[in-house]
């Protein structure tokens, strides 16, 4: 864990310096946080899978490293190198209280069969679900971070056989956060293996990621001869899974309590990458740049503060 004295320390002088000025001073550093994330629209072609985003309407993608730094660095998630990049909406930051954002990675253990699709029991499910869940939370706590509670779905799974695309959504809640945090989760099917699209937002933005399904469904394919129907039983790997293991969560049991994602103490970690720019700025005379680029942040803290072995 990054956690030492100093890095704590710091984070408490940043936000008493920050406090202190005046009141536009933070929303300003924010928004230049924002600015400086270089966004893409049009077609991108995803690093794994053999597969490609046609970005959506409504929507700007932020490439692996910069999403892996929002994630860890802005909203305290652990760090998952599988992230391939992320839909962030039009006219949103991701600094903004109302953020929220669509991660993409890519699993390839192998076809997933469908056949399960239209016998599975999701309230049964469910049960089962939040077991594993509060399985989990003895690891979590050991490694710093806060309990998480399943509190039920949000949306209940649905499988489109048409696109061989798996969605539903969850209400979880970390800790004792009453703003109860929503991940809805799309699985896109493939030959070989599957994309992975997660809506890392607010339970009260259901309805703005719900609407915005139908767009985020479409955006992902896999090219021509990787698709789910050019399977070839005779040569491809058949995952050990099928629908119903893919919405329980055992694809990811290898990960464990990482696989669950939140937006949560995104301003408290924002005020402690804050503190070393300052540092800096004290240190080296940087009169003409407060805060710099978040990549450059984001290896000052792995350079202050090194994994503990």
């Amino acid at each position: 864990m990054k956690k030492t004295l100093l890095f704590l320390l710091l984070s408490i002088l940043s936000i008493s310096k920050i406090s202190a000025q005046e009141p536009d001073t933070l929303k300003a550093f924010y928004d230049k946080i924002d600015k400086s994330f270089k966004y893409e629209t049009g077609k991108i072609t995803l690093p794994e899978g053999d597969g490609s985003l046609n970005v959506p309407k409504g929507f700007k993608f932020l490439n692996a490293e910069q999403t892996q730094n929002v994630l860890t660095n802005l909203w305290g998630n652990p760090e998952d190198k599988s992230i391939l990049g992320s839909l962030v909406p039009d006219g949103k930051g991701v600094t903004h209280a109302d953020s929220w954002m669509f991660v993409i990675s890519y699993q390839g253990d192998g076809y997933v069969k469908d056949d399960d699709a239209d016998d599975i029991d999701y309230d049964d499910l469910l049960k089962t679900m939040k077991e594993d869940v509060a399985a989990a939370n003895t690891e979590r706590k050991t490694a710093g971070y806060p309990e998480v509670q399943l509190i039920g779905w949000a949306s209940k799974p649905f499988y489109d056989n048409n696109l061989k695309v798996l969605h539903w959504a969850k209400e979880l809640q970390f800790g004792e956060d009453k703003n109860h945090t929503l991940n809805y989760d799309l699985r896109v099917l493939g030959r070989k293996g599957m994309y992975n699209i997660s809506a890392v937002a607010g339970v009260d933005q259901l309805a703005e990621v719900k609407a915005s399904i139908p767009g985020i469904i479409k955006s992902v394919e896999f090219n021509d001869g990787h698709k789910y129907l050019d399977f070839d039983a005779d040569t491809d790997t058949v995952a050990a899974w099928t629908i119903g293991g893919l919405v329980a969560g055992k694809v990811l049991a290898k990960v464990g309590f990482f696989a669950v994602l939140a937006k949560f103490g995104k301003f408290i970690v924002i005020g402690i990458i804050a503190a070393f720019a300052a540092i800096k700025k004290f240190l080296f005379g940087d009169k003409d740049q407060v805060v710099t680029r978040p990549e450059e942040e984001t290896a000052l803290l792995e350079e202050n503060n090194p994994t503990e072995e």
